[in-house]
C-alpha cells in the first residue's frame, strides 16, 4: 500500500496583524505595531500550497480560528453586546484585545502532534491539540483546533483524537514545531524525535536564562504515552538553551526532518553526538538508515539561522530519492546562508535542490515555510478517509483565492483591531469557509 506525508497548511486568518505577542521570538517583536496586509498573508500561502501541489506533493488545507475571541474577552470580564466587549477592551485593556486578535494559528506545526498509525500501539492515527499555554494568545486556540481537526480526520476507525494536555507550565506542549518522525517510508514504523527545552521537575537539566522554554519533557514524554508509542521507537533530545536565548524558541527553528535526515545546526542540541547514536540505532531496528547533514556555526551562525528561517525550511521527498528544500525568500537575502545552500545542494548530497517563496507577511511575524504546515503521514486507506473538503485541488485553490479576494482587508493596524465591523466580516468569511472545506460548524459563533 502507498503510503504520503500530507502537508496540511494553515490558511492565514483575516485578522493577520504584526501585535508583538511573542516574547522571545525576534521577528515578532522587531515588527511589532507595523501594518500587516491580510490578503497578501492569505495569498502569499495558498500560493505555496499551490506550488507543491503542482510538484506532485501531497497538500491540504487547515482553517484558521474565529477572531477576535469575544468569549476569552467575556471570560476576562469584559461585558454586553459583541460590539461593547470589542470597544471596552480597546479602551481599558487594549493588550488584551490585540491577543484575542491574532491570527497565530496560521502557523499549524504548532496545532497539534502527529503520530502517523505504523508507530502507534492501535494502529491509527493519533493527534494531541498543543496547549501553547507559553503565549495567552496562542492558549486559547486548542479548543477550535480540536474540532477542526476532528471534523478533517473523523473517522474513528482510523483516527484518534485527544484533548490538549493540562494548561500549566509542567506540561507546555507547542505541537509539531518540537517533534520530527524518520521512517525508511512513510507507512512503515519509524522513530519519533521530540524535543524539548527544560524539564519541569527534573532540576539535573539545564535552562535557558533570558527566554522562556516552551516545550518540557514532560509534555512530550506525555504525548508519546497518549499515542501509545514504544520506547524503542522514541528519542528525546534537548534543545540547546544558549540557542533559546538567542531566539530559537522552538526547535524547527534550528533543525528539520524528513525520512532519514536530519538537517540541524551544529549548536542546535545538548548531548548531541549521544542523539544522532540513539537515533541511527533505533532506526536502524526497523530498516532505515539514518543521515545527518550538520551546518557548522562557522558557515552560518545561530543569528543567521533566527533572521533567515534557514532551517524553518520544509524538507520533501522526491521520487528518486532525493530532497528538496523549500526555504523563504529571507535565505537568498542573507548572503552567508545563500552560499552555504549553494554549496549544500552542488555537493552531491541527499539534498539536490532548494527551492525559494515568497512568505514576507508570514516572516515578518515570526514564521516560515516549516511554521504554516502539519505534516500527516496517512496510507491510501487513510487518505480516502480524510474529508476531501480539505485536500487542496486546483478548483479548491482557485475557490479559496476568490474568498480571500472577498472577504480579507489589504490592511491591518492596531486601531483596526477595534472596529466592531471587522468580528462581523470575520465570521461571513469563516461561515462561508466552513462550506467551501465541508467542515460543518466548527467555530463557537455557529455552535452557541
Amino acid at each position: 500500500m502507498k503510503s504520503y506525508e500530507v502537508n496540511f497548511d494553515g490558511l492565514v486568518g483575516p485578522t493577520h496583524n504584526y501585535g508583538g505577542l511573542s516574547y522571545g521570538n525576534v521577528a515578532s517583536q522587531s515588527n511589532s505595531q507595523q501594518s500587516s496586509n491580510p490578503k497578501e498573508a492569505a495569498l502569499q500561502g495558498l500560493a505555496k500550497m499551490k506550488a507543491l501541489m503542482d510538484m506532485g506533493f501531497q497538500q491540504g488545507v487547515l482553517a484558521p480560528q474565529e477572531r477576535p475571541d469575544v468569549a476569552a474577552l467575556r471570560r476576562l470580564g469584559f461585558a454586553g453586546s459583541d460590539a461593547q466587549v470589542i470597544q471596552q477592551a480597546a479602551k481599558e485593556a487594549m493588550p488584551l484585545l490585540v491577543a484575542s486578535c491574532s491570527a497565530s494559528s496560521m502557523w499549524v506545526a504548532n496545532a497539534a502532534t502527529v503520530s502517523p498509525s505504523a508507530d502507534t500501539a492501535d494502529g491509527r492515527v493519533h493527534f494531541t491539540a498543543a496547549n501553547l499555554n507559553c503565549k495567552y494568545h496562542r492558549s486559547i486556540e486548542h479548543p477550535t483546533t480540536s474540532r477542526v481537526l476532528g471534523a478533517m480526520f473523523a473517522n474513528q476507525q482510523h483516527f484518534a483524537h485527544h484533548a490538549a494536555l493540562p494548561a500549566v507550565a509542567q506540561f507546555g506542549d507547542e505541537g509539531a514545531a518540537n517533534h520530527t518522525r524518520f521512517c525508511r517510508a512513510y507507512g512503515e514504523a519509524g522513530v519519533e524525535f521530540f524535543v524539548f527545552g527544560r524539564s519541569a521537575f527534573d532540576t539535573r537539566y539545564p535552562a535557558p536564562q533570558k527566554y522562556p522554554a516552551r516545550q518540557t519533557l514532560e509534555a512530550s514524554q506525555a504525548v508519546a504515552r497518549l499515542h501509545g508509542l514504544r520506547e524503542e521507537g522514541v528519542v528525546y533530545a534537548q534543545q540547546n538553551p544558549s540557542v533559546i536565548d538567542q531566539g530559537v524558541f522552538h526547535n524547527d527553528v534550528i533543525a528539520v526532518g524528513n525520512g532519514e535526515v536530519l538537517f540541524y545546526h551544529e549548536d542546535a542540541f545538548l548531548e548531541t553526538d549521544k542523539m544522532l547514536a540513539e537515533l541511527s540505532s533505533k532506526l536502524a531496528k526497523v530498516g532505515g538508515t539514518f543521515q545527518s547533514v550538520c551546518v557548522p556555526r562557522s558557515a552560518v551562525t545561530v543569528d543567521d539561522a533566527v533572521r533567515s528561517y534557514l532551517f524553518n525550511s520544509q524538507l520533501l521527498s522526491r521520487p528518486d530519492g532525493s530532497m528538496l528544500l523549500i526555504v523563504p525568500e529571507e535565505c537568498r537575502s542573507n548572503e552567508r546562508v545563500w552560499q552555504y545552500l549553494q554549496g549544500l545542494t552542488g555537493t552531491g548530497g541527499v539534498i539536490r535542490e532548494v527551492k525559494v517563496f515568497d512568505l514576507k507577511q508570514s516572516m515578518q511575524n515570526g514564521g516560515g515555510p516549516a511554521c504554516l504546515r502539519l505534516r500527516v503521514a496517512l496510507n491510501e486507506t487513510e487518505l480516502a478517509a480524510v474529508n476531501p473538503g480539505v485536500i487542496m485541488t486546483a478548483p479548491l485553490y482557485d475557490s479559496l483565492t476568490q474568498w480571500v479576494e472577498r472577504h480579507y482587508r489589504d490592511r491591518m493596524t492596531e486601531n483596526d483591531l477595534a472596529d466592531p465591523q471587522l468580528l462581523l466580516e470575520c465570521r461571513a468569511a469563516l461561515d462561508e469557509l466552513t462550506q467551501i472545506l465541508k467542515l460543518g460548524a466548527v467555530y463557537p459563533f455557529q455552535i452557541n
